[in-house]
This record gives structure tokens, C-alpha cells and sequence, in this order.
């Protein structure tokens, strides 16, 4: 077992009152559970959080650096498969909350190898799950009612639409990637437990999030790096294929509603009904990017486009109806996709280091350093 705890002083369950809430996030170091954990601790200045990351590649000290002081973060290095490390978490700190980010989520990754994402979104779920059931059943009142297991999953479990209709939480499931169908395992262990065990679980599934710390293998963050450098910018097929847009702090936002005050055993989409082709991102970005830090020759970065083959099962089209949760919790994005998009090129363009570091990799190297100290 590797457990490496950094930030903090350490949380230890006679060091708070009962009314003090401590919430276990896991996969705290990666683009939407980083997001999350600094949003948290800005809006709630009572809670505390334990922070579980098992550092992929995609999970960056360095996006948590403001937090290294702080008293209200704890830093765990370790696996949520790591059933001995989770349940001597929860028995340390008592959490009054589960927030499961932690999962392995890109796509043609999972196509290349779709062993890893099966053994943490599948097993490493399962095993967090007993965890989770095993502290909650020896709780004792109020403990119990206060209780709550929040599964952070993706509109990709539903499959792909055509030109027509959104996803809404009945559609069925029908996904069409390795990684989306290790989601929908997960999503389906976490509803089991709940009509199988009572476990008191939420479920959330959000459309294709974007903004600040997102690791650049994803559509936005590349196109900006690629572009910035002057680099051919690859798209997938016709660049036609259509995504519903959700600015990350929205999305964290919704997620902490949806722990206040969601309905126990229900699930929740959330998107950010900003369909757009993948294409008009692209030509967007450059078009940022040029009135900004314009090319040396003064070449129009569009012309660096180039349409590639496009990757297998690539889905044609996802839309979100986050009806429910606007109903029952009154959450509606804020952050219009122009303005969301237009800040997030300006906080790469304002974050050179942190981009720099982890194309090349010493991000990593920084890492191991700390976890081995």
C-alpha cells in the first residue's frame, strides 16, 4: 500500500465537532475533481476535505499548489481499489460525503487499452463502494441520514444521438466505447447498492466538460497548445460530430447541489446546452487565439486545420436535458460556451508553466519526488 499524505495537517476525527462536515473526494487531482475540491473549500469555509488520488498521468500536484497550506485539505496518495488505505480513511475521518471523480476517462485511450479503465472504473468503484457500505452501516444516527455517496459519471453511457432529441435519465444505456462502458458498470454497481444495500447514492452525468487544468489530450486544451505553437491541428473525421459544452465550474457547481439537497437513489444530468460541432470549436479557438497572440508570420491559425481519420465508434452527436435537476434544484448553467471558452484560452495563455510542465512530462518526475519524500 503506497500512502503518502501532503498538504495539511492531518484531520483526525477527535480534532472536529459533529456539525463540521469532512468529505472523501477521490480523484482530487485531476481536471474536474481539482476544479471541484478548490470550488468546495471557496463556497463552504466549514468543510474539510480528504483528497484521494492515485496520480495517473492525468492527476497534477500542480494544479493544487494554492492548497498546499491549507488546513482544510489532506492530500492522500493511493488507490480507491486499495480497500485497507479507503477504509481506514473513513474511519479516520468520518466523512460526511463521498464524491467519486476518480476514473480513467479518455476515450481513445480506452481503445488502445481498455484494461485500466475496466480495473478502476469498474473494480476500483466496486471496492470503494463496500468501503463506502461497510462505514455507513456501522454508523450510527445521525450519522446515517446525513450520509451520502456521490458517483460523478458522463452523458457517453447513453450512446449516441442523432440529429434530433437529448439525453435524459431515463434513456437507456447504450454505450459505444470501452471507456464509456466501463462508466455505465460503474453507474449500474452504484444503483445496485442503493436498491440492494440502502446505500444513500447519487449519481450525476454530465456532457463534455472544458475550462482551467483540463490535461491537454482533450479537444480544447490541445487545439490551444497545438495552435499556440504554430502545429497542424488535427480533427477527427469531418469535424462534425456535435458535443454538448459544459464550463467546469458550472459543472462543480451543480455537483454540490446536487449533494445539499438531490434525492437519495436518483440521477442527475447536467449539461450546458451549448451544442456545438467540434469543427466550430476549433475554428473558434483560432480565431481567440489569433486577435491574441497572433502567429510571428501572421498566418490565420484555421489554415493549420487537418481533417485525420476518424478514431472507431466515434460517437456523432451528445445532448443533454438537464430539466431535472433546473426543476427540482434550481441549477442552470451561468457561463455562456463564447465566455467559457474565450476565459479558458486566456488561463492557458496566463498558465504557460503549468502547460509547459506537464508537456513535458517533469510534472510527473515533480511527483514522484513528492510521493517519495
Amino acid at each position: 500500500m503506497i500512502a503518502r499524505r501532503q498538504g495539511g495537517p492531518s484531520l483526525k476525527r477527535n480534532t472536529m465537532s459533529s456539525e463540521t462536515p469532512t468529505w472523501l473526494v477521490t480523484g482530487g487531482a485531476g481536471f474536474i475533481g481539482g476544479n471541484f475540491v478548490r470550488i468546495a473549500l471557496e463556497r463552504d469555509p466549514g468543510v474539510r476535505i480528504v483528497n484521494l488520488d492515485v496520480l495517473t498521468y492525468a492527476g497534477n500536484r500542480e494544479s493544487l499548489a494554492d492548497l498546499e497550506s491549507s488546513t482544510r485539505h489532506l492530500f492522500v496518495h493511493g488507490d480507491i481499489g486499495d480497500r485497507a488505505l479507503v477504509a481506514g480513511l473513513l474511519a479516520e475521518h468520518a466523512p460526511t460525503a463521498i464524491v467519486n471523480f476518480a476514473a480513467e476517462s479518455h476515450v481513445d485511450r480506452s481503445i488502445d487499452g481498455p484494461a485500466a479503465f475496466v480495473a478502476t472504473n469498474v473494480v476500483g468503484t466496486l471496492g470503494l463502494l463496500e468501503c463506502a457500505r461497510d462505514f455507513w452501516r456501522a454508523s450510527d444516527e445521525p450519522a446515517r441520514s446525513r450520509f451520502r455517496f456521490l458517483h460523478v459519471s458522463t452523458d457517453e453511457v447513453y450512446g449516441s444521438l442523432g440529429s434530433e432529441g437529448r439525453f435524459h435519465e431515463t434513456t437507456p444505456y447504450a454505450p459505444n466505447s470501452p471507456y464509456a462502458a466501463s462508466k455505465a458498470a460503474s453507474d449500474h454497481l452504484v444503483r445496485a447498492f442503493h436498491h440492494t444495500y440502502g446505500l444513500p447514492v447519487l449519481t450525476t452525468n454530465c456532457s463534455n466538460n472544458y475550462g482551467p487544468f483540463q490535461f491537454p489530450e482533450k479537444l480544447i486544451p490541445l487545439v490551444i497548445a497545438k495552435a499556440l505553437a504554430g502545429e497542424t491541428l488535427p480533427v477527427y473525421g469531418d469535424g462534425r460530430n456535435v458535443r454538448d459544452w459544459l464550463f467546469v465550474a458550472d459543472h462543480c457547481r451543480a455537483i454540490l447541489r446536487v449533494l445539499e439537497a438531490g434525492r437519495v437513489g436518483e440521477v442527475y444530468n447536467i449539461g450546458g446546452d451549448a451544442e456545438r460541432e467540434n469543427i466550430a470549436v476549433v475554428r473558434t479557438i483560432c480565431e481567440l487565439l489569433d486577435a491574441r497572440r497572433p502567429l510571428a508570420q501572421g498566418q490565420p491559425r484555421e489554415s493549420l486545420i487537418r481533417f485525420v481519420a476518424d478514431r472507431p465508434g466515434h460517437d456523432r452527436r451528445y445532448a443533454i436535458d438537464a430539466g431535472k435537476i433546473a426543476a427540482e434544484l434550481g441549477w442552470r448553467p451561468e457561463v455562456a460556451f463564447e465566455d467559457g471558452l474565450a476565459a479558458t484560452v486566456d488561463w492557458y495563455l496566463g498558465h504557460s508553466e503549468w502547460v509547459a510542465h506537464v508537456l513535458d512530462g517533469s510534472y510527473r518526475m515533480q511527483r514522484l519526488g513528492q510521493v517519495a519524500a
